[in-house]
């Protein structure tokens, strides 16, 4: 069973063409019970879980990640929300006022569970023999997310997945990542290793695209510089902070 779930993370790969079979409601209630026994922030449990088979909705989601045809052939997309409208009742309950999407922390703790949830999804999904894309376009109009599934105060779209049976005649193949000397550092930051894998992978990529035909793709420093040159989603702090969040680190006096 180990070696199967080692296979299982080490063949991860984004998904974006689908049958258009469903997924069972009885998978998808087991995907749903096993993401959620994935760790969270002081079990808080400040994540919730929009999902939306609607395919009309579907495609309202698809046009606000940028018009993404692998959300529009999705069987069902999921929304992983920042949600610290849970704990504001638990703190409601206990007689206090809760603060903590006023601050930096509350910020960091809110993506840090989301990103291991979108995680438990997927590879929960996957061992059910499913795919699926994480989609960060959501937050490129993260108010009409908000508008589209009723999200109240404290609460944020941070980041979706699809999910539906793969069409597997047209399985992407297994893209290369930067060196692992690169990634895991022993002890200690190394810079000099990081650069140096940032420029072999670079060429082991390119070489990876044009293997394929995809000589119009650009390569990792070009893509990586073009997208990162520039604040690509620029309506994030504005949402969050009209949903009541705040990056700070002490509340002013």
């Amino acid at each position: 069973m180990s070696d199967a779930m080692i296979s299982l993370l080490r063949q991860r790969r984004s998904v974006r063409q689908f049958t258009g079979a469903h997924v069972s409601d009885a998978d998808l209630k087991t995907i749903l019970a096993t993401a959620q026994q994935a760790p969270n922030s002081i079990n808080g449990q400040q994540i919730s879980l929009v999902v939306t088979r609607d395919k009309a909705t579907i495609a309202k989601i698809a046009e606000i990640a940028g018009g993404q045809p692998q959300v529009a052939g999705a069987d069902l997309f999921i929304t992983i929300v920042i949600d610290y409208q849970r704990s504001a009742e638990a703190a409601r309950l206990a007689g206090e006022t809760q603060v903590v999407e006023q601050s930096a922390e509350g910020i960091l703790v809110g993506a840090l569970d989301a990103g291991i949830m979108l995680n438990a999804l997927q590879t929960a999904a996957a061992a059910l023999g499913y795919g699926s894309t994480a989609i960060g376009g959501i937050r490129a109009n993260p108010q009409a997310m908000i508008d589209l599934l009723g999200l109240p105060p404290k609460t944020f779209p941070v980041v979706g997945t699809t999910l539906g049976v793969a069409d597997t005649s047209k399985m992407p193949q297994l893209k290369p990542r930067v060196p692992l000397a690169s990634f895991a550092l022993t002890e200690r930051y190394d810079l000099a290793a990081v650069q140096a894998g940032v420029a072999s992978y670079d060429a082991e990529l390119r070489a990876w695209w044009d293997a394929q035909g995809l000589t119009q793709m650009p390569s990792y420093v070009a893509s990586t510089a073009g997208t990162y040159r520039r604040i690509y989603f620029p309506k994030i702090a504005s949402t969050l902070e009209s949903q009541g969040f705040a990056f700070q680190d002490q509340l002013p006096a």
